[in-house]
């Protein structure tokens, strides 16, 4: 087993030394599709854009560090369902964002604020897909991750279905993570690194109550949950809740807890099984993830330049550009369906 881990670790360390160019010197990258870098710097009529989004999430940062995780689930709901389009953004019944998979989400009124600002700087300019992209990072580094590289002039798409959602069940199997993110053109390490976003955030108890009580319908706990985090979560998440209960939530990581810091302590707690969804803890199952958690797990400076290249890899899953979708006026509506469109 050590000889396949010296095996293994040149080869991330070679993945990570890759990151770190591509956080130092993101001009050199060739850009997915028609993206580029600093588009609306060079090559629109809105040289700032990136300043006021950045501004703007600064402002909603200090008042609720909330945003960070709110803003990498919006993004990663986005992304893996029809592609970086900004459709989880429109409203509707049948929209993406009423699916029973993207219950709980939030950070919609930050991209709103965004928005309305440099509509009313440079109307029609930018895409609704490229302020959710650029301002997650600018979150995400907020919380103390690095600043990752994005290429912009995404186009926005102009439909949204909830019949499309596919994102799986914080319950899916190992086999079935895998192939959902090969599926997405990312790899092994995009899975374990992207993962990684659980270092902050909370989840509400319906998710992981099977695993507490009832895991694979066999009536007792998940045997790979530590003891004494299982009586923790417990305590938090009981098996039923009575009439007039609200479903609580629970920190995927109570080390960050309401502090909402970007750490690598959530891979601290796989090694010992106190993972809160079973997902997370399933890292473990395979060889290469559980050997790139334990390198994580030693070496922060390595997961945060993974997580720059894997999360951007992630924005240019599918992206519109060119001629393809529109720039909407509103991100909650297509131009055509906006009451307001002038």
């Amino acid at each position: 087993m050590r000889n396949e881990k010296f095996v293994f670790l040149p080869l991330l360390a070679l993945a990570l030394s890759s990151c770190l160019k591509v956080v130092e010197a993101a001009s050199t990258l060739q850009p997915p599709v028609k993206l580029v870098w600093h588009y609306y710097r060079f090559h629109n009529r809105c040289r700032n854009a990136e300043v006021y989004v950045k501004h703007e999430v600064n402002l909603f940062w200090q008042k609720d560090k909330s945003i960070t995780p709110q803003l990498l689930r919006l993004l990663y709901s986005d992304c893996f369902v029809t592609g970086c389009d900004a459709s989880i953004l429109l409203d509707g019944a049948k929209s993406e964002k009423t699916a029973p998979q993207n219950t709980g989400l939030g950070g919609f009124l930050v991209i709103d604020k965004i928005k309305t600002v440099l509509e009313d700087r440079c109307p029609g300019v930018v895409s609704c897909a490229d302020i959710l992209n650029l301002a997650t990072r600018d979150a995400v580094h907020l919380a103390g991750a690095p600043s990752y590289p994005i290429f912009t002039g995404r186009r926005d798409g102009m439909s949204s279905s909830a019949a499309s959602v596919d994102l799986p069940a914080p319950s899916i199997s190992w086999e079935e993570v895998l192939a959902y993110f090969r599926s997405r053109g990312l790899d092994v390490l995009d899975l374990a690194t992207l993962l990684g976003a659980h270092s902050m955030g909370r989840t509400h108890c319906n998710y992981i109550v099977d695993r507490l009580y009832n895991f694979n319908g066999t009536g007792k706990p998940d045997p790979s949950m530590a003891t004494s985090f299982l009586i923790d979560m417990r305590r938090l998440c009981p098996q039923s809740l009575g009439k007039g209960q609200t479903n609580p939530m629970v920190f995927l990581n109570p080390e960050s807890g309401s502090g909402y810091k970007f750490t690598n302590s959530y891979y601290s707690r796989l090694l010992s099984h106190k993972a809160v969804l079973g997902v997370d803890q399933q890292l473990l199952f395979g060889n290469d993830t559980a050997q790139i958690t334990e390198e994580f797990d030693e070496g922060f400076e390595d997961f945060r330049k993974s997580f720059a290249l894997s999360i951007s890899r992630m924005g240019n899953i599918k992206v519109l550009s060119g001629s393809q979708g529109e720039i909407r006026q509103n991100c909650r509506f297509t131009n055509k369906d906006n009451p307001n469109q002038k």
